[in-house]
This record gives structure tokens, C-alpha cells and sequence, in this order.
């Protein structure tokens, strides 16, 4: 028996549901497509956003904030970004209630003069600023960053993976040409990666965008995507290269050193909640979440073994001080997070309360324990014998001073399990579109385990472009990105049979 009562092989779509319900993560909201995150998952949250921000602040990054709503007249500045993002935008038309034949509806005399657009992504009131603080040389390059939430208005949607509204990160910066703009591009792609892989434990191939993929307004953009366990890729960050087309739309220029007006270079990049699903489809059992400790609110949680008896307050002392020596310790370059579980509750519902949401050590200490100086705990990475629990006792200063290398050596595992997972199931002997429809099989296969493909072709772009994305589509296929690492010759296109220039891969998607 398991936590949980599906597996991801019995049905992965609703196992991962089940973990962000059963983890207590997150529920669905009175506002339709929107989530309310709770403390386990605000914590995943949180701790991605405080290793995310430091990254961030030491690349001379500063963090700003701008307005949640943005008048309609900024898009339509960028004829190519608003048609990106409008069938997503939630629009503002008015600025008061009336209530009228018993019910509340918008005031007709309270019609907005401009509607406001709720930000879906802030390229244009960020560039609508940047034109007025940028004035010489000397201003750039502007470096910010931006926490918060956006609205795009999707139709299907899933928590943390798909919502209207979300969390994230956004960085805007400003440059003095391309050579600058693509240094910064790709280094907020290398910020990504080392977070994403070093904290989350999540691998990733990192790469560029076809052009039918770019983020709308950009002229290059990049990717860094993960591979979940049922084989499909999640795109785990963008960074973007936006050239001068923002720059003209919002008129920031800047007087160079020869005293000439110049257009600036623009970027752009951003990761979000998203990411906590990710996490979960990278690192969930069929016993719950596994939480990387780096990741984890808590690191190590103690379950006292409480019977209502008068040695309990013995044993409540015991588990508050070994929680005090832990959370001297340190571990992955921070300080130890541990703490007691005093919820009156049976200690066996709280030890699988902690099993689901995936703290990475949980301690389950009884009279005994204290009497003897022991600690008993589970690695729950390590949670199974078989099918029995697998528990392991330590005398309690060799369990102090060991639990910082135990958690480092979680945080290894998981990401070294994942990459194992990701570069085993990349295929690269397919060379025709028949080899890779024979792979994948049809549409109606989705659910069934396909890892990636990894495919010579070359780049046509234009008409010739979407063809190939229409025929992906007829397979649920959809081009990921062309790594970094590329071979020094290429085969023949897979799509046309012309000679190849790269390599892409291409997967199912979420």
C-alpha cells in the first residue's frame, strides 16, 4: 500500500492532482482558473524566490515594481506583441458598481475612458518607463527585475501548471547594442539553470527557440526544458533577446558618445509557479511529494511520539531541543530547517502527513528514543524496503552532527535520479518523419511513456516553418528547443530532407 491511492503509472494526469491536494500544496479558488497557494507550497515558493532573487541582486539586477494594470494604447504600440498575448488579456472597462433590478453590474457612467488591460507580461509600461529614465550612454545598462502576479486568461486549466493567475519573476534590462543585450540574455539563462538544477534538482537541456516559438515581439529566444516522469517537457524558464523592436515602439533612446540619438536593446525574462508543478512531476512517488531538501520549508520534521501520558512533557522537551541543535547545523550552505510537529493529531497521520508532502527527513521519536538518547527517523527518499517502511536509529549527537551530509546527499540523489531519467530517454537514431510518427504513434497515444526525440533539420522558417509545426501537431508534437551543444556536422532533415544546419528536440508537452 501507498500514500496515495492512484500511481503515476495508473493515471499521472490525476496522480498529480492528487499530490497537490493530498500535499496540501494548493486548492482551486472561487475565481475561476485561479489557485490559492498554501503554506507547503508558498513555501516551495518562497524558497525558490529567495535563491532566485540573490542570484538576481548579485548580477546587478535591482528589484522595482510596476502597476497591475496597464492602458490599452501601451500594446498597441507592438503590433506583434499584443497579437501574442490578446486572446489571454483580462480587460478593465470600468471603475464602479452600480446595483440595478436587484443585482450589482457595471455602472454605464462609470465607463473608462482607455479599458486597462491586467498584465499579462510588462514589456510595454516597463518600456514606457525605460524611455524616460534613459537618457545617455551612461544610463545603461538598466538592470531590473519585477516579483509578481499576471493574468492570462486560459481556458483549461491546471494548479501550479496552467492558471489565470500566477506568481513570477520578470527581468527587463536595456543595453547599448546587441553584443551587451546577448550577454545579458544569456546570462539570465545560465541564472535559470543553475536554480533550477541546483536548487530544484531538476535537469534541464538548455537552447534556443524556433522562430514560430519565440516570445511575441522577440528576435531570439531561449529555453531551459525539463523532462517530467511521464516523458512530456515543461519549459522551465525563457529568456529573451527583444532587439530594438521595443525600443522603437516605446521611443527609448539614448544619446551615444557621439552625441547621436540611438535606439536601445532590449531583453526580457521570466519564470514562475509553474515551476512547483515541475517539481512535483520530476520528484513525486506514488507516496507524495519528494521534496529536494534546498526546496523544502522544512527540512527535517519531528514527530513526537505523544500517548497522553505524564512523561510526555519529557518527551515534547526532548523533540524541542533536538530541533534547537539541528537548526544549528547547516547544510546545502544554509542554516539547518527543522522543527517539531505539535498538531494534536495521532503521530501516525502526521508521520504520513509529512511522508505526502515530502519533507525530506521526518523523526518519529517515542519514550524510548528520549530515554535512550536515540533518534529514529525516515529519509523519505530512501522511504521503502520492499513495501515496508524503512526507519534507521542513530544515537542523538551522530544524528546531529550527520543530518547536514544526510540532506545534501537527498538533494544529490534526486537531481542525479532525474538526469539519469532526462538523458535515458532522449532518442536520436530517428531519421525520417516516418520513424518519428512510428515513435510516437497517434494523438490518441498521448498518455502512453515517449521520451523525447532529438532530430537534425533544417531550420526553414516562414510558410515552410508552419507546415512543420501543423504536421507536429497532428502527432501532440511540438519543437522544444535547439541545444546549445550542437554536433559539428548534422544528417539530413528529418521534415524536408534537405541538408541539415542543427539539432532540435521535440516532445509532448505541457
Amino acid at each position: 500500500m501507498h500514500a496515495l491511492k492512484v500511481t503515476r503509472q495508473g493515471d499521472f494526469p490525476e496522480w498529480y492532482q492528487t499530490i497537490v491536494r493530498e500535499a496540501d500544496m494548493a486548492e482551486s479558488s472561487p475565481t475561476r482558473g485561479c489557485m490559492i497557494i498554501k503554506p507547503w507550497g508558498m513555501g516551495i515558493w518562497e524558497r525558490f524566490q529567495q535563491e532566485m532573487d540573490r542570484r538576481i541582486r548579485e548580477t546587478g539586477h535591482e528589484n522595482y515594481y510596476f502597476p497591475l494594470l496597464i492602458p490599452l494604447s501601451f500594446f498597441a504600440k507592438e503590433a506583434e506583441h499584443v497579437e501574442g498575448f490578446a486572446k489571454e488579456m483580462a480587460v478593465v472597462t470600468h471603475h464602479r458598481l452600480k446595483a440595478m433590478d436587484g443585482t450589482l453590474k457595471p455602472d454605464p457612467e462609470a465607463e473608462l475612458t482607455e479599458p486597462l488591460i491586467i498584465r499579462p507580461t510588462s514589456e510595454t509600461i516597463i518600456g514606457d518607463a525605460f524611455s524616460r529614465w534613459i537618457k545617455s550612454y551612461r544610463d545603461l545598462p538598466l538592470k531590473l527585475n519585477q516579483w509578481a502576479n499576471v493574468m492570462r486568461w486560459e481556458m483549461r486549466t491546471r494548479l501550479f501548471l496552467r492558471t489565470a493567475e500566477f506568481l513570477w519573476q520578470e527581468g527587463h534590462t536595456a543595453h547599448v547594442d546587441e553584443s551587451d543585450a546577448m550577454e545579458e540574455t544569456m546570462l539570465a539563462l545560465e541564472i535559470y539553470r543553475s536554480v533550477v538544477e541546483d536548487v530544484m534538482g531538476i535537469p534541464v537541456i538548455v537552447g534556443e527557440k524556433p522562430e514560430n516559438e519565440r516570445f511575441p515581439g522577440a528576435d531570439r529566444t531561449y529555453s531551459i526544458e525539463a523532462m517530467m516522469q511521464d516523458g512530456k517537457a515543461l519549459q522551465a524558464g525563457t529568456s529573451h533577446y527583444l532587439g530594438t523592436h521595443f525600443a522603437e515602439a516605446q521611443n527609448i533612446r539614448y544619446q551615444d558618445k557621439d552625441g547621436n540619438l540611438t535606439l536601445a536593446h532590449t531583453t526580457s525574462w521570466g519564470t514562475s509557479t509553474r515551476l512547483i508543478g515541475g517539481l512535483i512531476m520530476v520528484h513525486g512517488d506514488d507516496d507524495g511529494l519528494r521534496t529536494p531538501p534546498a526546496m523544502a520549508p522544512k527540512q527535517i520534521v519531528i514527530v513526537p511520539m505523544l500517548r497522553n501520558k505524564p512523561e510526555d512533557a519529557e518527551l515534547k522537551d526532548y523533540c524541542s531541543a533536538l530541533a534547537a541543535e539541528l537548526n544549528k547545523q547547516s547544510a546545502l550552505g544554509a542554516p539547518v530547517r527543522a522543527s517539531v510537529d505539535t498538531k494534536d493529531a495521532k503521530p501516525s497521520d502526521k508521520r504520513w502527513d509529512w511522508v505526502r508532502r515530502g519533507a525530506p527527513i521526518i523523526c518519529e521519536i517515542g519514550p524510548r528514543d528520549a530515554a535512550n538518547g536515540q533518534v529514529t527517523f525516515i529519509n523519505r527518499n530512501a522511504l521503502r524496503e520492499g513495501e515496508k517502511i524503512k526507519s534507521t536509529s542513530l544515537p542523538r549527537a551522530d544524528f546531529i552532527s550527520q543530518a547536514g551530509a544526510i540532506l545534501e546527499t537527498i538533494q544529490k540523489d534526486l537531481f542525479a535520479e532525474a538526469r539519469k531519467r532526462l538523458h535515458d530517454n532522449i532518442v536520436d537514431g530517428l531519421t525520417t518523419w516516418d520513424d518519428l510518427a512510428r515513435y510516437y504513434g497517434t494523438a490518441d497515444d498521448e498518455r502512453e511513456f515517449k521520451g523525447w526525440a532529438r532530430v537534425h533539420w533544417s531550420k526553414p522558417t516562414g510558410a515552410a516553418l508552419d507546415e512543420v509545426g501543423d504536421r507536429l501537431k497532428t502527432l501532440k508534437l511540438t519543437i522544444r528547443n535547439a541545444p546549445l551543444d550542437q554536433p559539428k556536422s548534422f544528417g539530413p532533415c528529418i521534415f524536408t530532407g534537405k541538408p541539415g544546419v542543427e539539432e532540435i528536440l521535440i516532445a509532448r508537452a505541457y
